[in-house]
């Protein structure tokens, strides 16, 4: 069962809000307290990254949010903690996001069976060889995690049309070259893109890199994407804060979002 594409499809407005945040930044008990916040002010779905210290497709705040999480021993014993202490309290499905290489060290089977016992429901690997891909979707499939898999602006059009046919679920378009961060306007070919995707399946399409203000998200909604990805701009909500001011900083802009998304989709 693909908890992740019926959420998207099931949500309340016609685009889900998907917030992002590294497992245990600032610390555990802060990562859970914001876990919390971001079910409660319209996360429709929400990213728990894995922290990583050679995280090639992020951009320096979610780089320096993984730095702290490991200098504090945040490691997969941790994530799991976190993932079995908050997800009876929330609502929105957790997805992990996470590179290969730790995968590898755990054990694939392992770390499928523990993430599905801790009670996620999709898992995002964006480094993720497609000469492996059957397999993970073999073990995900068997324990009940939706795998998401990535499409870029590089990729080519067989690259697309073989990730389509492999792709268990809903897709996750990078709107951007590069790596994740802020950026001040999104690539309008993305849309074209989108589009283009959508003209060749029915699967659900969540895009992320670089979005991170309101009139983004307002521009997105009004494009054929089933959920917005918001990372660097949430984590950078909690940077340099004190635990409060961090949450209620976090909820408010979580809170903003949505109803910027609410309010969009009224006026399509």
């Amino acid at each position: 069962m693909n908890v992740i594409t019926n959420c998207l499809r099931d949500k309340s407005s016609s685009c889900a809000l998907v917030p992002f945040i590294t497992a245990g930044y600032p610390n555990i008990d802060i990562c859970i307290q914001a876990l919390k916040v971001l079910d409660k002010k319209g996360a429709d779905i929400i990213e728990l990254g894995v922290p990583y210290s050679d995280a090639l497709a992020d951009g320096p705040i979610i780089q320096e949010a993984s730095r702290v999480a490991l200098q504090k021993g945040i490691y997969i014993e941790q994530v799991l903690y976190i993932l079995k202490t908050v997800i009876p309290h929330v609502n929105a499905p957790i997805i992990i996001f996470t590179y290969y290489n730790p995968i590898l060290v755990r054990g694939v089977d392992k770390f499928i069976s523990e993430i599905s016992a801790a009670g996620a429901k999709g898992l995002i690997i964006p480094d993720l060889p497609l000469e492996e891909v059957d397999y993970i979707i073999e073990l995900c499939d068997f324990y009940g995690i939706e795998l998401i898999l990535f499409i870029s602006p590089t990729s080519s059009e067989s690259r697309i049309q073989l990730i389509l046919s492999k792709s268990p679920g809903c897709i996750y378009l990078v709107s951007s070259y590069g790596v994740t961060g802020l950026r001040d306007n999104i690539n309008l070919k993305i849309k074209h893109l989108a589009d283009s995707i959508k003209s060749k399946t029915s699967k659900l399409i969540m895009l992320g890199f670089g979005i991170n203000t309101t009139n983004q998200v307002r521009q997105i909604v009004n494009w054929n994407i089933d959920g917005i990805v918001v990372g660097s701009a949430m984590i950078n909500q909690m940077m340099g804060q004190f635990p409060q001011t961090a949450l209620n900083s976090l909820g408010k802009f979580c809170q903003q979002l949505k109803l910027c998304m609410n309010i969009a989709s009224t006026q399509k």
